[in-house]
């Protein structure tokens, strides 16, 4: 799959995946014998878990040493567990940090309407 391809099939854009790519977080991607990037579906897959993983919230460091982590082996297994529990415990308060505002705002919205309705 070449790279338009990719960026219209996942919604990213080229420098997004260049970049990715640069830093570690997808590994090398195959290329063409003239050079140009060649996606296959490891390099897909890299690609949607990176996404997933980024919209979440997981820091760009914690990917990168996930992807390290993955490139040394089964060895890392534990350690790559580890750092995925790590990652999950801070979205899920995150998302409770999140719950926490929107009751907040809804409760506000709700007051408005309530005031608004009273001035009719």
């Amino acid at each position: 799959m070449t790279i338009r391809e990719v960026c219209e099939k996942y919604d990213i854009s080229a420098d997004t995946l260049r970049y990715y790519e640069r830093i570690g977080l997808i590994p090398p991607v195959p290329r063409t014998s003239g050079g140009i990037r060649n996606y296959d579906e490891v390099s897909c897959n890299w690609i949607e878990l990176m996404k997933c993983m980024r919209q979440s919230g997981v820091q760009i460091e914690a990917l990168i040493e996930y992807v390290k982590l993955y490139n040394q082996g089964d060895s890392t297994i534990q350690a790559r567990k580890e750092l995925l529990i790590q990652q999950r415990d801070r979205l899920q308060e995150k998302m409770a940090s999140m719950q926490e505002s929107l009751e907040r705002l809804n409760k506000k919205i709700e007051h408005y309407e309530d005031a608004c309705a009273t001035k009719v």
